[in-house]
């Protein structure tokens, strides 16, 4: 069985509290399969032209190609920074099994509407 593109979703939130309920969200909408809240990290930026030193809690969130939108707009809609980093990675190989569940995890449900966080 040909299985839906998968995408490998990055982005980071200032603390775990926003990474939580933005997580939630994102599988509770079928936005997502699966979303990892990873330890707190330091990340060093340059933004509006001062050298940035943050605290910042990432995120890796599984999805699908034709999921995407839908998931950006939801980041987006409920992101605290201005310019919130979406990178969406296309996994190249994976268990089929694994695969196939993640297409099946963000079908949206036949009563969805559009999500917000």
């Amino acid at each position: 069985m040909e299985t839906a593109q998968t995408l490998l979703i990055l982005t980071n939130l200032p603390d775990e509290a926003s990474a939580q309920t933005l997580a939630s969200h994102l599988v509770q909408a079928r936005l997502a399969a699966c979303v990892n809240i990873l330890a707190p990290c330091r990340s060093v930026y340059r933004w509006q032209g001062a050298l940035e030193d943050a605290r910042e809690v990432p995120l890796l969130i599984k999805t699908t190609a034709a999921r995407y939108s839908a998931l950006e707009a939801a980041i987006r809609a409920s992101h605290p920074y201005e310019l919130p980093e979406i990178i969406a990675v296309p996994v190249a190989r994976g268990l089929p099994e694994y695969l196939s569940w993640v297409a099946a995890e963000t079908l949206p449900a036949a009563t969805e509407s559009p999500a917000a966080c």
